[in-house]
């Protein structure tokens, strides 16, 4: 059974709360149980975790190294400009797939480069609560000849 982690950056706690207009009703629980009722009908497992912390990503980062086939990861803010979560990333052999639930690209220019992209698997942004599901079945997919 594969184990995917799902890592969520800062403010992602505030889903559902937070500028609904740009990221939807759906709180951070509401995604994480779907996500592992998803997981489960592929015959997979999440591991979701969130924080506004950036060393506490970091060290999950390090710490399931061994243990999962790959991470969605939303880094929220420090997917701009932090350079530590990006060499976290570049560190672990497993694959990863950055998620935005909005479309970055079209919002304040700072949000549109990604120090973290570079070193990740791809990218989902604009999708909604969508992207994860997307970025899920993608992980979940890696490795199939299919």
């Amino acid at each position: 059974m594969k184990t995917i982690l799902v890592l969520n950056g800062p403010n992602l706690n505030r889903l559902g709360l937070r500028e609904p207009g740009v990221y939807g009703h759906q709180t951070l629980v509401d995604l994480e149980n779907t996500l592992h009722e998803e997981a489960a009908k592929l015959n997979a497992q999440v591991i979701c975790k969130q924080s506004n912390h950036e060393g506490q990503l970091i060290d999950w980062i390090h710490e399931y190294a061994d243990d999962v086939a790959g991470l969605v990861i939303n880094p929220g803010a420090f997917t701009h400009y932090s350079y530590a979560i990006r060499d976290a990333i570049a560190s672990v052999s497993y694959p990863v797939i950055e998620v935005h639930i909005s479309n970055v690209h079209a919002r304040e220019t700072f949000r549109h480069h990604s120090v973290t992209a570079p070193v990740t698997k791809g990218q989902i942004v604009g999708l909604g609560l969508q992207g994860y599901h997307l970025a899920l079945l993608a992980l979940l997919s890696e490795g199939d000849k299919s």
